[in-house]
């Protein structure tokens, strides 16, 4: 692979007075399966970030606000893409070294990883790689940090997999790296959720004060993250009401499916992402409030 290997991909951008939505579903908008996920804020301007390569791990970066450029570099050509749009994103190969720099105020960066953590996958040490570049059955001994990357105690088994109340929606603490850089957050499939994160969506250039959602899923559980700014989610069984509020990018509700949900009260700026178990279909949605109700009191009946 080279630098000439990756590329930029535009995203399905749904425009909506509402606010915008884009969307990631795996081997369709990008070509590999996503196995894990994570978002970089509260980045000081001009700042950089990454300074690593790995051996197998594909990656695909959005600049979901601000802006930042991704320098990629194989051994012996570089390349840099500037990202500032939330429905354009950035494919970058297996064996690139990446350097994310630039920041603008307020960016905020999110990328979905091809493979499972590993810390060995890691190469941090810039001469390293350029040897490894040359011979890739190389041993390589610059890897990440393995406490920086743990992976605390799986949050599914405080989480449940069918919604049959609001009560069953649960509000989640998520994994905060701190580093001068900017923070991060992390999840995995099947580990952080308990689904595997089959899509991606966000909803984006929401005005303020706006309400989004009003809509029930038969089979996707969907677990929904204020990335940027706040707002509040309301859940909906068919007798009882719960009112959540996020407003923090390490927190995070999951929502299984049998619960009636919607999004209100966003404050400006504001970005609304989301990781769903299933890809697209129209079938799964319930849109329609009186149809929810019949349909919560046939699955009473079974």
């Amino acid at each position: 692979m080279t630098v000439y290997d990756a590329k930029i991909l535009g995203l399905p951008k749904i425009e909506d007075p509402r606010g915008n939505l884009s969307i990631i579903e795996q081997m369709k908008q990008i070509p590999f399966k996503i196995k894990r996920t994570y978002w970089i804020y509260d980045v000081p301007g001009g700042k950089d970030r990454g300074g690593h390569a790995y051996k197998e791990n594909e990656e695909f970066i959005v600049a979901l606000s601000g802006s930042f450029d991704v320098v990629l570099d194989d051994g012996r050509n570089k390349q840099t893409f500037p990202l500032n749009r939330s429905y354009c994103g950035l494919h970058v190969p297996k064996g690139m070294w990446r350097t994310m720099t630039n920041f603008s105020t307020n960016s905020l960066a999110l990328v979905l990883s091809s493979t499972e953590y590993d810390k060995n996958d890691y190469i941090m040490d810039y001469e390293e790689f350029k040897l490894w570049g040359k011979d890739k059955t190389k041993e390589t001994k610059s890897t990440q940090n393995e406490i920086s990357m743990k992976v605390y105690e799986p949050l599914y088994t405080q989480i449940h997999p069918i919604g049959k109340s609001v009560f069953d929606c649960s509000l989640c603490e998520l994994n905060k790296m701190h580093d001068p850089e900017g923070n991060l957050t992390y999840m995995y499939e099947n580990i952080h959720v308990p689904f595997p994160i089959n899509r991606v969506f966000y909803s984006y250039d929401i005005p303020g004060g706006e309400d989004r959602g009003a809509h029930a899923h038969k089979e996707c559980h969907q677990f929904i993250i204020a990335a940027s700014g706040a707002f509040e989610v309301v859940l909906d069984d068919g007798i009882n009401k719960r009112t959540v509020q996020l407003n923090r990018p390490f927190w995070g509700l999951h929502v299984p499916p049998g619960i009636w949900a919607s999004e209100q009260g966003f404050s400006s700026g504001s970005i609304c992402l989301v990781l769903a178990s299933h890809g697209y279909s129209e079938e799964d949605y319930i849109r329609n409030y009186e149809d929810f109700l019949k349909y919560v009191e046939e699955q009473k009946k079974k």
